[in-house]
């Protein structure tokens, strides 16, 4: 077989705040978009975009069975996953919300903790445009605002003062 680029493939980015509502009144009324969030994670030093997060399938995740005792992982690294939205003004997109959650991940063991909920709570406070990233180093902070910057420069540059006074080291 031949490896030929798959048309229409969707590129791993963040996502773009969608202008279309696809749902009415009645089936799916209340349902969340998640169109405008997207998953970074820190690990080993980098700061990549990994969608598989969404559905606790990053690749530092996979294969790991997870517990919700800390002591039960005593050798694990610290990875943290950040929940970026991204919103739109009149000028453009820009980084609404942002916040942070830790895992950690102990790959020899196959052995890894988080607390869901937290993530989950975490997620849901990113899209409602806050920011909670105080428990990121400053290693970690440079690596996200470098992430951000990176992507999209212009989103950085629209984006509040709350997130950029957030990531100063």
């Amino acid at each position: 077989m031949e490896n030929k680029e798959q048309i229409g493939k969707k590129q791993i980015a963040l996502n773009i705040v969608s202008g279309k509502s696809k749902h009415k009144m009645g089936f799916g009324a209340g349902s969340i978009d998640l169109n405008s969030i997207s998953p970074v994670i820190i690990d080993r030093g980098e700061a990549v975009i990994d969608i598989g997060a969404m559905h606790a399938k990053s690749k530092p995740e996979r294969r790991i069975r997870f517990s919700t005792n800390r002591e039960d992982v005593p050798n694990g690294r610290q990875v943290w996953i950040v929940w970026v939205a991204v919103d739109r003004k009149e000028e453009g997109q820009f980084y609404g919300g942002a916040t942070a959650c830790e895992m950690l991940i102990d790959e020899e063991e196959r052995r890894g903790w988080k607390i869901l909920a937290d993530h989950v709570n975490r997620m849901d406070a990113a899209m409602k445009r806050k920011f909670m990233l105080d428990e990121l180093g400053a290693e970690e902070k440079k690596l996200l605002k470098d992430l951000l910057i990176s992507h999209n420069e212009e989103w950085w540059e629209r984006s509040s003062e709350e997130l950029k006074q957030a990531l100063e080291a």
